[in-house]
């Protein structure tokens, strides 16, 4: 009989579950694990805060030094590229 397996920090599952963000992440949303969701709202509001998104195209999103290490040195991603580029940086918890 197999047993399932539980997470020992019992945060939840899914987008609920934390996770752990890199270096390079940690300089734009802190070092603290946290979950999924709330990784995408400080990215987001590091953006908004920072005046990064493209003013002609809202879709994509100019990167300064910091995003450039998370963004593969891209100086530009559009936002859906920008969610698989910082999903590399976060590692379970």
């Amino acid at each position: 009989m197999a047993t399932a397996k539980k997470s020992s920090s019992g945060k939840g599952k899914g987008l609920a579950a934390e996770v752990q963000p890199s270096p390079d992440l940690s300089a734009v949303i802190g070092s603290k694990p946290m979950p999924r969701s709330e990784v995408t709202k400080k990215v987001w509001d590091y953006i908004k805060a920072n005046g990064l998104q493209d003013q002609q195209n809202k879709r994509m999103i100019n990167a300064d030094e910091n995003l450039k290490k998370i963004f593969g040195g891209k100086k530009q991603v559009s936002m859906f590229e920008m969610t698989a580029l910082v999903n590399k940086h976060l590692s379970n918890t």
